[in-house]
């Protein structure tokens, strides 16, 4: 896991780890499953409930409304920007409304679900019978059998590989790759897995709580952090995930995260137009090879 050669200190290798057998989907969970699930079960996911009154006392009613983190590109012409001024809390988005009451998602069953909570990806998850992935599943799987590469495919950046920003993050986006936001699942090659979009398009949840420094998973079996989290860059939050593959808004000039061993914690209750998930499901120890399967259904 991680990587000897990064920059960023919460990637470096804490050694190696093992996992055992599992499947795990090949592509992201898509709009239609999601709505499939919320049309067996009646669930409202986060974004689509009001900010808690006893979590946010001092919030009038007005400012407590339903919505999530939508990103905005900066308008034409402006040279400079505060970080992380593209996001925009706005009411009324959701999963059904992704930049808002306005937008819809009805041409884009086979996008990735987006607007999703790690609390709704766990409800999902137990609904259809499967897990969310470990950090270390996760990262196995992306890799695709090339132990050390730097991306899914290799070690040469490319633009036409995975649904990644091109231009100059967060000014222009020159859509290289044929897409200016998400894209449908499968529009990239697979890795050497068979497995979709492993980096880009949009992050993915999963169940390890996040700590900067991974070396009490060295040389573990199945491991997985589930002790208190801590990012020192959000000090005054608890129970960070961690989250993985980039996303559609990651560029060289920033993020940079479409990498396997690239990581970032995340707020479990907070929902954003690119995070979203796949799921795992675990399979006996010991299993015949022709047993053996990656795919999407199990």
């Amino acid at each position: 896991m991680g990587s000897d050669n990064s920059s960023f200190v919460e990637e470096r290798s804490p050694g190696d780890v093992t996992v055992t057998n599992f499947c795990i989907d090949k592509y992201e969970v898509t709009n239609a499953q999601f709505g499939e699930f919320v049309k067996a079960t009646g669930y409202v996911t986060v974004a689509e409930r009001p900010l808690s009154q006893e979590q946010f006392p001092d919030l009038p009613n007005e400012q407590r409304l339903p919505g999530s983190l939508v990103f905005e590109m900066v308008k034409p012409g402006v040279k400079e920007v505060s970080f992380l001024s593209w996001w925009h809390w706005t009411t009324g988005a959701n999963w059904q409304h992704p930049f808002g009451p306005d937008s819809a998602i009805t041409s884009k069953s086979n996008y990735p679900v987006v607007h999703i909570a790690y609390e709704d990806a766990l409800a999902y998850a137990k609904w259809s019978g499967k897990s969310l992935p470990t950090e270390a599943q996760w990262e196995y799987a992306a890799r695709g059998g090339l132990d050390g590469a730097t991306y899914t495919w290799g070690n040469q950046y490319s633009e036409h590989r995975a649904n990644t920003w091109q231009g100059i993050f967060p000014f222009f986006n020159t859509k290289a790759d044929g897409h200016l936001g998400i894209a449908p699942v499968g529009s990239f090659a697979p890795n050497g897995y068979g497995l979709y979009d492993m980096t880009g398009n949009v992050w993915e949840w999963t169940t390890d709580f996040f700590q900067v420094r991974r070396d009490r998973k060295s040389h573990q079996i199945n491991p997985i952090a589930l002790n208190q989290s801590f990012d020192p860059n959000k000090p005054d939050e608890s129970a960070l995930h961690v989250i993985k593959g980039g996303s559609y808004l990651c560029a060289p000039n920033y993020c940079s995260r479409f990498r396997p061993a690239a990581r970032e914690s995340e707020s479990p209750d907070t929902g954003t137009t690119h995070i979203g998930f796949r799921l795992v499901k675990n399979l006996p120890n010991r299993i015949q090879e022709s047993e053996f399967r990656m795919n999407s259904e199990f």
